[in-house]
């Protein structure tokens, strides 16, 4: 039985943002100055990746919380609070990109 790839890179862009962004680090000045404005652009789309995050963070606590509560089986709920709590750093990450892109003058 094999994966549809299709179904993987849907999975993978809806969690991470990286296929949307350029890199400004390559080209000339012009195309490093259009790459800044496109992230900018870009940056709109952000909030929503941290509000995916959030969101899967506090199901993955909630079942882990339920499975505790319910079991009394810490070693099976830790599979589910620690990916919860890891969705923690990934907003404060998304976060300071966002405001970034926001604030920072482009390249020179």
């Amino acid at each position: 039985m094999t994966t549809d790839p299709v179904f993987r890179t849907l999975l993978y862009r809806y969690f991470f943002f990286g296929w949307l962004f350029k890199d400004v680090n390559r080209g000339s000045v012009f195309e490093r100055a259009a790459a800044w404005r496109h992230n900018q652009a870009q940056a709109q789309w952000l909030p929503t990746y941290m509000r995916r995050w959030l969101s899967i963070g506090l199901f993955l606590c909630l079942l882990g919380w339920l499975i505790e509560l319910a079991w009394n089986a810490p070693g099976l709920s830790a599979l589910f609070y620690v990916p919860g709590a890891l969705s923690v750093p990934v907003n404060a990450v998304i976060g300071a990109i966002w405001v970034g892109l926001k604030a920072l003058p482009g390249p020179l």
